[in-house]
This record gives C-alpha cells, sequence and structure tokens, in this order.
C-alpha cells in the first residue's frame, strides 16, 4: 500500500526534516497526502549570550547558559531567526493528526528531532521517521517503518555540547586577558590548531643534511631477449625499455645514507651508513667510469592490490581534496547538496559497509562496464577501521538499487566531479584485485680504486589492472607513485652483463615535515581519535576564521597568533590540549552514548574536579588538574580561576635570535629588540602572511633595519611644530608633533593635522614639502559660476572634487594639486553619471561555485581584492591573495558570506516586524484614550471595553 493511500485512510501528516532543498524532494516522493516542511537545521539551542537568557536565570547560569549547580541543566532558547518558522511549524501541526520526525539519523539530528518535540508539545501521535538515501522507495519504506526517538542519541549530543559550551565559555575569556580580544578555544579546535604549530615548531627546529649518491643508467649487453624468453623466466615484451636506472645501494658492504638515515637536526641516526659528500661522490663516478658490471640477484614476488574501501566522511574529503582540490567545508556542502536530491546516500557517515542492495548495484555494473572477469565471485565486505563508528549508517555511495552513471545524472560543475568520485569508488570497491609481478635487481661492480659497489633497481608489472581500470586513490604526496604506475625494467637474470650508459653523482637535502594540508589534518584527527569525523570540515573551517592558520597554496600555516595561544594553553591548560586526554574524552562522550556511563557524574568531575576521598567538587587543584598524570578529568573551574602565573607577555613572546624577540600584540606580530623606550629599541612589523619559519634571524634583522614607522622631515615653518612620516595601521601617513601641554580632551582639545600618503609616495621617500601640501588638504580650487566654492580631496574612495553636495571623481591623486578652476567647471558641467563606473576586468576565474551554479571570479574592489558569483561578495581574508587563492577557498569565503547574510536578513525582519507591532499596538492604546477623553460618561465603560479589547488583539498579534 502505498503511502498516500494510506493517507487517505489514517489522516494528515506533518513530516519534518531539516532543509527546505530535502523537503521539496522529499514531498514529492510522498504526494498529497503529506506536508513536508523544513526546520531549517536546529531550532533550537544554548544561548549565545546573556542578552537571550530568560530572566528568571542569574549569575553564572546567564554567563555560561548552563545551570552548573544543579545536575548542568542547560537553558535552551529559540534561535532568534527560527522563530518564525517554529511559529509556522506550530501552525502546520494544528491541522495534523501524526506528526513524523524525519531529521537525519546521527546524534545532531536525533536531537533536532527531539528539540522540535520538546517546542512543538505535539498532543497527536509522534513517530521518528529514519532513512539513509533520499529516493521514493527509501522515503516510502521509512514511512511505512517508523521507530520511536532514541533518547541515548540526545543525550549523548546534549552532553558533548554542554563540555563544549564550559570548554569555550570558561577557557575563552582567559585568552581575551592574556593574548588578545575575541579569540575563541575549543575542545577539538584548539587541538587541531595546536597539530599545526606544532608542524610549524617541527620546520622551525629542522636542520637540513646534504647527502650524495650515484645514478647509474644500464642496458644488457648479453642474453636479452625482447619477444622471448628470458633467463629470468619472464617473457620479453616490445614494450620493455632498452635500459633502465639503478641507485646505488651499497660501497664495500656499507648501506649508502639516505634521507631517512638523518635526525631533524642533520645528524646521522647511524654511524654504520657511509655518508657521500660531493667530493667522494664525484671521486667514485670516475672510478667506475670504465667499470664492468653484472647482475648479482633478481628477486620476483607476486604483486596483488586490493581495492579500497567505499568512502566514508573523512575518507572523502581527504581524496576530494588531492583529486579535485577541494576543501573540507566546500566537500561537505557539495556532498549535502548531492544527498538532499537523491544523488548520494547520507555524507556524515563512520561506516564502510555497502547494503546488499548497494553490492548488487555495484556488481551489476561492473560486469556490464567491465566484463565478467572483472567481478570477484563473491561480494567484498570492509571492516571499519574507526573506533565507535555509527554502524546505522552505509558507506557514502550513490543512491537507489540501480546506480546512475556519472553521464546519466545530469549533473554540472563541482557536482557532477564529486558524484562521479563516489561512483568510481563504490564500483571499484566490489572489483578483483590488481595483479602482477614485482622485481628487485642487484647489480654489482669493482671501481679502478678496488671498491666494491652496489645499484639496485625495482620494478612493477600488472598483469591484470582489475580495479585500477575503474579507480586510483591519491596521494598526499605530490612526488608518490599512484597504485597503477607501472616500472618495468627489462628481463635480466642473475649473472647478465649490464654495461653502464652513464653514471652521475647527485645531491640532495633533507625537507623538513610537510606542512599539513586539510586532507592530512582530518587524516591526522581521525588517527589520534580526536573529534568526530562529521565535524571536522567546521574545526578546519573555524580555526581558519579565527586567523590562527592561513593557508600558503593547499599548506595549513599557524599564524604568530596561533603559537601565542597554544603556548598559553599548554603551559597552564595542559590536558586540555593533550592528545590523550582529548581522545580519552571521546572515549567517555561515546561511552555515555552507549548507555554503560552517566553525564551528570562526568561533567561533575571534568569541571569542579575530584577530592582526594573521590567526591566531586574538590578544589585546589588547578596544577594537577591542567597538567598532571593522574585521571584525565578534573578541575576546569580551578584552573580558568586562578590565572596569576600566566605572565601575559611571556605567552606571546618567542626569541629569534640576536637578542630578537617575536612579541604577539593586539595589532598583529611583530619583532623587537630592546626594552620600549629604552636606547637602541627597535621594532618592525611583520608581514601577515609570513610563514613562522621562514623568520630567520636574518630576515629580522633586515625588517629592524628598515626605517621604523616613524621618520622626521623636519619643521612647519609656520607653526615650528615637528612633521613627521608614520606607518599606521592603515598605511603610510605624515602628522605633526603638537607641543606638549596641548589639551588632547575637552572642549579645548586640539587634534594634530594627519594626512595619508598618496599611492605614488613611499615612506622612504616622503619629504618636508608633500607632507605640508598634503596637511593642506582640502584645496580650494576656486569659484563656480554659480558662487559655490569648488575643493579638491583625497577620500575613502580616491580623489575627488566637491562643490556643496555635489561630489565628482578625479583620475589620479596628483590632479588634487594640479586641476585648474577651467577644468574643475568643465567637469561638474557635464551631467553627473549615474550608477557605477564601468566593471572592471575579474583578476582571475575560478570555476563555478557549487551552491549558486555560478562563476566565480576575483576582482578589485574598493577595499581590495574579493571573490564574487554575482551574487555573493566576499573580501580576501590576511591569508589569502588573488595569486594563491584556490576556488574551494574562494566557495568557502562565499558559502560563509551567504550564511551570515542569511542571519543578519532574518534577524533584522523580526526586529523590524516587533518594532511594527509595538509601534501599531501604542498607536491604537492612543487613539483609543484620545476618543475616551471626548466622550460623555455614559460611554466612558463601553469605550474602556473597546479598548480592552483593542489592547489584547495587538499583544496577540505581537506574540
Amino acid at each position: 500500500m502505498s503511502p498516500t493511500s494510506e493517507t487517505a485512510q489514517g489522516g494528515r501528516r506533518l513530516v519534518i526534516v531539516e532543509s527546505p532543498a530535502k523537503a521539496k524532494t522529499i514531498k514529492g516522493y510522498l504526494g498529497p497526502g503529506y506536508t513536508v516542511e523544513a526546520s531549517v537545521g536546529h531550532i533550537r539551542d544554548l544561548p549565545n549570550g546573556a542578552a537571550e537568557v530568560p530572566e528568571q536565570y542569574t549569575g553564572e547560569v546567564r554567563r555560561l547558559g548552563v545551570d552548573v549547580e544543579h545536575d548542568f541543566q542547560p537553558v535552551y532558547v529559540i534561535n532568534a531567526d527560527k522563530k518564525a518558522q517554529v511559529r509556522k511549524l506550530k501552525d502546520l501541526l494544528r491541522d495534523s493528526d501524526e506528526l513524523y520526525l524525519a531529521t537525519d539519523e546521527d546524534r545532531e539530528g536525533e536531537a533536532i528531532a527531539w528539540h522540535l518535540q520538546e517546542v512543538l508539545k505535539p498532543k497527536i501521535p509522534v513517530k521518528r521517521m529514519v532513512f539513509h538515501e533520499i529516493t521514493k522507495d527509501a522515503i516510502q519504506q521509512a514511512v511505512r517503518n517508523p521507530r520511536q526517538l532514541n533518547k541515548k542519541l540526545v543525550d549523548a549530543q546534549e552532553t558533548r555540547r554542554i563540555l563544549d559550551r564550559l570548554y569555550g565559555y570558561e577557557v575563552s575569556p582567559v585568552l581575551w586577558k592574556k593574548v588578545m580580544p575575541r579569540l575563541s578555544a575549543g575542545r577539538v579546535q584548539s587541538v587541531a590548531t595546536r597539530l599545526v604549530v606544532e608542524r610549524e615548531r617541527e620546520r622551525m627546529a629542522f636542520r637540513s643534511a646534504e647527502y650524495w649518491d650515484l645514478t647509474g643508467t644500464f642496458s644488457p649487453t648479453s642474453g636479452f631477449a625482447p619477444a622471448g624468453g628470458s633467463p629470468s623466466g619472464r617473457a620479453g615484451d616490445p614494450s620493455d625499455p632498452s635500459s633502465f636506472a639503478a641507485r646505488l645501494a651499497t660501497v664495500d658492504g656499507r648501506r649508502v645514507a639516505q634521507g631517512r638515515d638523518f635526525d631533524s637536526r642533520g645528524r646521522l641516526r647511524s654511524e654504520q651508513v657511509l655518508h657521500l659528500d660531493e667530493a667522494n661522490a664525484r671521486a667514485l663516478a670516475e672510478a667506475l667510469q670504465d667499470t664492468r658490471f653484472t647482475v648479482r640477484s633478481v628477486e620476483s614476488k607476486p604483486y596483488r592490490r586490493s581495492p579500497y574501501a567505499p568512502f566514508r566522511t573523512t575518507t572523502l574529503q581527504q581524496e576530494a581534496s588531492r583529486k579535485l582540490g577541494f576543501g573540507a567545508k566546500a566537500t561537505m556542502q557539495i556532498a549535502q547538496k548531492l544527498y538532499e536530491n537523491g544523488f548520494i546516500t547520507y555524507m556524515r557517515t563512520d561506516s564502510t559497509t555497502l547494503s546488499d542492495t548497494a553490492v548488487a548495484a555495484a556488481r551489476a555494473q561492473v560486469t556490464q562496464l567491465y566484463g565478467a572477469e572483472y567481478l570477484p565471485e563473491r561480494p567484498r565486505t570492509y571492516a571499519s577501521k574507526v573506533k565507535n563508528a555509527q554502524e546505522a549508517h552505509e558507506a557514502i555511495r550513490p543512491s537507489g538499487d540501480r546506480f546512475r552513471t556519472p553521464a546519466e545524472t545530469g549533473l554540472t560543475g563541482d557536482q557532477f566531479k564529486l558524484y562521479e568520485l563516489i561512483w568510481k569508488r563504490t564500483v571499484a570497491s566490489q572489483m578483483k584485485d590488481a595483479t602482477g609481478d614485482s622485481v628487485t635487481v642487484r647489480i654489482g661492480g669493482t671501481s679502478a680504486d678496488g671498491r666494491d659497489v652496489e645499484f639496485t633497481a625495482s620494478g612493477k608489472t600488472i598483469t591484470f589492472h582489475g580495479f585500477l581500470k575503474a579507480y586510483v586513490e591519491g596521494a598526499d604526496d605530490p612526488n608518490a607513485e599512484l597504485d597503477d604506475r607501472e616500472r618495468r625494467l627489462p628481463p635480466v637474470a642473475e649473472g647478465d652483463r649490464l654495461a653502464a650508459e652513464e653514471i652521475t653523482a647527485e645531491g640532495h637535502a633533507t625537507k623538513p615535515p610537510a606542512r599539513y594540508t586539510e586532507a592530512t589534518l582530518v587524516k591526522e584527527l581521525e588517527e589520534r581519535e580526536i573529534g568526530r569525523p562529521s565535524t571536522y570540515a567546521s574545526i578546519i573551517g573555524t580555526i581558519l576564521d579565527r586567523g590562527y592558520v592561513f593557508k600558503k597554496g593547499t599548506a595549513l600555516v599557524p599564524s604568530w597568533l596561533s603559537f601565542a595561544v597554544v603556548n598559553l594553553l599548554e603551559k597552564h591548560f595542559g590536558r586540555l590540549v593533550d592528545y590523550d586526554f582529548t581522545a580519552k574524552m571521546e572515549d567517555d562522550l561515546d561511552r555515555i552514548a552507549r548507555g554503560e556511563a552517566e553525564a551528570v557524574p562526568w561533567l561533575k568531575r571534568f569541571y569542579f574536579g575530584e577530592s582526594a576521598n573521590g567526591a566531586a567538587g574538590g578544589v585546589g587543584r588547578a596544577a594537577e588538574a591542567g597538567n598532571g598524570d593522574g585521571d584525565h578529568l578534573g578541575g576546569l573551574k580551578d584552573l580558568v580561576t586562578d590565572l596569576g602565573a600566566i605572565d601575559a607577555r611571556e605567552v606571546s613572546s618567542f626569541p629569534v635570535g640576536n637578542g630578537i624577540v617575536v612579541r604577539v600584540g593586539r595589532y598583529g606580530p611583530y619583532v623587537e629588540r630592546g626594552e620600549k623606550d629604552a636606547e637602541g629599541h627597535q621594532r618592525a612589523d611583520l608581514p601577515a602572511d609570513l610563514p613562522p619559519d621562514e623568520l630567520t634571524v636574518e630576515l629580522a634583522e633586515e625588517l629592524l633595519a628598515k626605517p621604523s614607522g616613524e621618520r622626521e622631515l623636519g619643521r612647519d615653518p609656520q607653526t615650528g611644530h615637528l612633521i613627521v612620516a608614520k606607518d599606521g595601521r592603515y598605511g603610510p601617513y605624515v602628522t605633526e608633533v603638537l607641543p606638549e601641554g596641548t589639551p588632547k580632551s575637552g572642549k579645548n582639545a586640539v587634534k594634530p593635522r594627519t594626512a595619508s600618503l598618496f599611492k605614488s609616495m613611499s615612506l622612504d621617500t616622503v619629504t618636508l614639502q608633500d607632507a605640508l601640501r598634503l596637511m593642506s588638504l582640502p584645496r580650494v580650487v576656486g569659484t563656480d559660476t554659480d558662487g559655490q566654492e569648488i575643493t579638491a580631496q583625497n577620500g575613502r574612495y580616491g580623489p575627488y572634487l566637491k562643490k556643496g553636495t555635489d561630489s565628482r571623481s578625479l583620475q589620479s591623486e596628483d590632479q588634487i594639486f594640479t586641476i585648474t578652476l577651467e577644468e574643475a567647471r568643465a567637469i561638474y558641467a557635464q551631467p553627473k553619471q549615474r550608477g557605477r563606473a564601468a566593471a572592471k576586468p575579474p583578476l582571475k576565474e575560478l570555476g563555478q561555485d557549487p551552491v549558486s551554479g555560478r562563476p566565480v571570479v576575483v576582482k578589485d574592489g574598493r577595499f581590495g581584492p574579493y571573490v564574487t558569483d554575482g551574487e555573493t561578495n566576499a573580501t580576501l581574508r590576511s591569508g589569502d591573495s588573488v595569486e594563491t587563492i584556490t576556488p574551494e577557498r574562494a566557495f568557502e569565503l562565499l558559502a560563509e558570506k551567504r550564511a551570515k547574510g542569511t542571519a543578519k536578513k532574518t534577524a533584522k525582519k523580526a526586529a523590524a516586524k516587533k518594532t511594527t507591532a509595538a509601534k501599531s499596538a501604542a498607536k491604537k492604546t492612543t487613539a483609543v484614550k484620545k476618543t475616551a477623553a471626548k466622550t460623555t460618561t455614559a460611554k466612558k465603560t463601553a469605550t474602556k471595553k473597546t479598548a480592552a479589547k483593542k489592547t489584547t488583539a495587538a499583544k496577540g498579534a505581537e506574540g
């Protein structure tokens, strides 16, 4: 029986999902008997500030939004931008006979469903409807098989939310006091930031080592049979190379040192290896020029490679980064669209399991597209490697019981690319292994000076590509060899003679550990069991937005600000950023989700600590709770209360060398030598996009040697005041130094004349004459024929003329001083240009936005470069540049701007409605009072009744 016919018998049903896109798709599958509406995400959450907390709550509850004294009861408030939607849902509920809560089947989705039930207070039957793909069959099956709300999942999500609130709201203010305002700390974001900072520290401490080796190009001189058999037992092939390269492995039995043999300080790990320098390497190459070489051994092994497991959230993010250049956030946004429109299954999953339906669909496509010889006898199954995985979901795969090929979907742009990636991976997961042979050849000879040398070469031949026909996984290392790459060697055998066509000495240098990319940071977090895979995209987005990390290409580079934050957290909140501690917390939260532990006692121990006798609420253990080796829980409240030991200057200072220190100030990082106001004190700002590991003593000296940002130009001949040029927060400028005693505040205050430098001017070359001219602006050009004065001046948007309220743009800053009255009158004689000037051509094209589907470009605007899709504009951040910005970064910036814009518009509309309603009510009440005053005493009673009715009606409309 179809859902529609059931509805005809069972009444009207309201189905609530999270997103409008999902609601639209599902509505088409359920038919007219159902009303499908979106909650538009969470409708209720902890308050964002004290202003949102209901008046009955006071003290710490107003600050935290959690009543820590009464079993950590959370204070939930309906989000300001969701109140209208809640009213709509309540109205729809009144006309319904059944309520289906159809949010996602994970902790977050279960919590949204619970909040909906708590807020709507339905008096009709409530059912929990779950599905993992949005197809007609899946949706109708979900309607027929509802379940009850899973309170364990709700409790688990609520505990996480309370924990994160306590962590963020207690630790963040410490950062505001000791580092900089408006910073944030978080249970996982702070640990993720620490990982990036630690990697940069490793790079800063790294010392490169130089080493040399030899590479030889060899070719067989006998026993080589290109098309027949060979002594090695492998038949020759026309595609076999006639020569091959081999690398020097040993000299007189000692292994030649490679990069792995050096530590991070550039020292050899073992004296047993031979370290060749340039002179020795070149001498050995020369001594081997006439050497006769022989194949000493040929070792052949079977090669076998099994398919990769189907995608889960983190592996999809990693592979989309490697192959498509998408950031984690962009990947999840695109995947969300694909899921909501019915193309893939749910995209937040820890599972690698495929349903029987999916396995059958994948196996059918293997046979259809590649042939029966690529299909294994039995379906493949994959065990999840994720601890405490939520196995309710499948792996991420194409939806339905028959997979649409990418060409059949009608998708375009980034959605097509991501769907194709998921489709290929899923089909490949049900194909046969790739098989072949791997060969290692050892080649020996004796140099002219009597040294025994041995070269090695390895090869790989794939005889059956299996799943590699459909899909090859990418690699984080751009130099890594992918699985489908062959390295063919000539079919040589032990004893064969080889001729050395060329032997060259090659120099190498060890490299510092690579910075994290979004993909490798996600991988690292998952391997350390920190956080949950579904949250990694938002965590990376947060540390980028906060300025803790910026991008250089795809690499994540920590800012000096993040160094200060991590320094403080490590020294005074050691456990809170300890990797094992964070992983243990994740375990504890999973135990609560499984019902193996209780949330309230656990939160008490985390927040209040535990006294020596085991009772919660112990005090005085701040140091132990922060950095001790005992129980990993204990005493957050004590930690954030005792801040006396935190030296703000110390945590934000980092020595460079030669007495130079990096300091993180309120307006950014700078280098400094000596104490402020002391003789010889030097200071210089650091470029915002300078990676910390690139700040050397030499560069710091160079920055300090530049003009300090304040250069005396001379004295104004008219006033006698000293004129100086400075580099300020908003760029270089000139100003006058007023005499001591000049009042700086009050009604008699005197402000120094100040003017920004023209773009054509430099802080190093600006003269006193230039400064006086700049400070004389605005310049009076003359009087127009209508008697109004025309002035030329520089403004926020460039140089312009002004006459009364009529402004006209000038072409260049120099015109401010050169334009004549006649030229100015000619400009004003022209009709004023309405609208904007001709659009400048884009600086860079970045492809189609995954959300709007419009082309995204970088443009130059009034406030600097920005990205736009024609509808939404987003200014580039301090870590971005026109040259290095990637498509996924542009998509992230646009997505964030849209989200902020939506929230602001909704809040403004709500505020406007309230104001209008209040004004309306006030007007009605005033009108009633005036009417009542004019009426006779006999009519007063009737008028009062009317007024009361009108006021009640106004209040009802307001609520």
